[in-house]
């Protein structure tokens, strides 16, 4: 069973500013931001309740139930941000590709001006009347 699958079985819920979110919303949640409702700020409460639940005890032997879920749900957040990164840098990749093209463009339009300039009359006259 993937983590998605798991998230979406048991209907994680993840802590925020603004409430519980889904798992479907932290797909819409920017990945920084000062307000205190960005992923970063979810995934540190998630590790904050994780680091809780994981108290060390010398007396119980059974593993904490919440804490396989909380690992879970930090995987979850984790895997959103990781998407989120490969995309932004994904689209940062391609807006210097499309402003460079924008450049060779216009640096080419440029040649080609001076190359008419540098055209006799006559061979320009030619291709006017070729048109």
């Amino acid at each position: 069973m993937t983590i998605f699958e798991k998230a979406t079985r048991e209907k994680f819920r993840y802590p925020s500013t603004k409430g519980l979110l889904s798992t479907e919303q932290l797909w819409e949640l920017p990945l920084t931001a000062k307000s205190g409702f960005s992923l970063d700020d979810v995934a540190r409460a998630v590790n904050a309740e994780l680091k809780a639940v994981d108290t060390e005890s010398f007396v119980a032997t059974e593993a904490n139930p919440a804490k396989a879920t909380l690992e879970a749900k930090l995987e979850v957040v984790k895997h959103v941000i990781a998407f989120r990164l490969m995309e932004d840098q994904a689209a940062k990749a391609a807006a210097a590709k499309k402003l460079e093209k924008e450049r060779l463009l216009a640096a080419l339009g440029r040649k080609q001006d001076a190359a008419l300039e540098n055209l006799t009359e006559a061979d320009l006259l030619a291709r006017i009347n070729n048109l």
